[in-house]
């Protein structure tokens, strides 16, 4: 049986795992890679361990930052989203990340975000404001265990504060996001109830888990930079309109990749893109070197770590050519990846091991 972080996750039938996928504005970087890697273990080892998992990872393809990034290119957004993502699927294939079974795209789902919309409001969760829906969001820091200071300036930082105006009418609270709000000039809009519109993102990725896995996720991954606003409102929204708790079971909050001590991000100019590090060295380095540090830890990326990711991979697979050792080491292997992703534990006793423990981890680790 999988535990993250504390939490044991028992499975009867198959595991509903969501991940929040990329907006595809630019090319794949390390900080998106990473999360998805680490992903990309946890479902190989649940399937190792016999459970059957149905992996549903979204594309936000309706967002302020790909609409501007379309328009300076000259470009409609859904076809400037068609071409990234056709980056992004060949950078997560070279990586060696298990293709999803669902891959819902967010301008796709624009009526499961009214339908979501709609049902917040019968319920007295959502109001309406000049062709705006707002949920309320009272109560949602304090579940994220933030203070009011921190979580008003994420929120400001990931574009939602209804209180200052931006593209639509002011909300009642600082806490109340958009679920649906008017477009802005130059945004894709769609018709709706409350006028010509487009779903915000927090329901946006709502509305796709809702309607491929119903009202509850066995693991959602995701970065740890979206914990707050982004995972808490869509939880809160997914609960407020289901009243199944929790929504989701399990977080996988992948820690953030930094450079010199800042977030890799494209404002910050300081990305590394995972297709350059790839040509000139092996797919299972690069993995390493995402892996080298616990899941939830964040981490400083240094061109020098890809050396040392070569020289261990050189070590594993010498191991993995040694005679079989005892089944006692592979089982001690897999028990540590099973026991919240224990990476470090796994290589060690796979290179101490060698054989069938060291080729197990490779596998799992999908490092060849």
């Amino acid at each position: 049986m999988l535990t993250i972080g504390t939490t044991p996750l028992p499975v009867v039938g198959r595991a509903r795992m969501y991940v929040c996928g990329i907006t595809p504005y630019d090319t794949t970087h390390l900080g998106h890679a990473r999360t998805f890697v680490w992903a990309d273990v946890a479902v190989r080892v649940l399937r190792h361990a016999g459970v059957p998992v149905e992996v549903c990872r979204n594309v936000t393809d309706v967002d302020d930052v790909l609409t501007s990034a379309a328009r300076r290119a000259g470009s409609p957004y859904d076809s400037f989203a068609a071409v990234q993502q056709f980056y992004f699927d060949r950078d997560m294939a070279a990586l060696h990340v298990h293709p999803v079974t669902y891959e819902p795209r967010a301008h796709t789902y624009v009526p499961q975000v009214v339908a979501l919309a709609r049902a917040l409001l019968e319920l007295g969760h959502a109001y309406e404001r000049e062709g705006a829906v707002y949920f309320r969001g009272a109560g949602v820091r304090e579940r994220a265990g933030l203070g009011a200071e921190e979580a008003a300036r994420l929120l400001a930082e990931f574009g939602d504060d209804p209180v200052s105006g931006g593209a639509g009418p002011r909300g009642d609270d600082p806490a109340d996001v958009a679920v649906w709000r008017p477009s802005a000039k130059g945004e894709p809009g769609w018709p709706s109830e409350w006028g010509d519109g487009r779903p915000g993102w927090h329901a946006e990725c709502a509305a796709m888990a809702l309607t491929t896995f119903g009202p509850a996720l066995d693991l959602h991954a995701g970065g740890a930079d979206l914990r707050f606003p982004h995972h808490a409102y869509e939880a809160a929204m997914a609960e407020a309109v289901t009243g199944v708790r929790p929504f989701a079971r399990a977080w996988l909050h992948v820690g953030v990749v930094r450079v010199d001590g800042a977030k890799m991000a494209k404002s910050a100019g300081n990305l590394v893109f995972t297709a350059d590090l790839l040509r000139h060295h092996p797919v299972g380095a690069v993995r390493l070197l995402l892996l080298g540090h616990p899941w939830a830890a964040d981490w400083d990326y240094r061109p020098g770590g890809l050396d040392k990711a070569a020289a261990r991979l050189e070590r594993l697979h010498a191991a993995a050519g040694r005679p079989a050792a005892s089944a006692a080491g592979e089982r001690a292997a897999v028990r540590a990846l099973l026991d919240d992703l224990d990476v470090a534990t796994a290589l060690a006793i796979a290179e101490a091991e060698g054989g069938q423990a060291a080729r197990t981890v490779i596998a799992l680790l999908a490092l060849r």
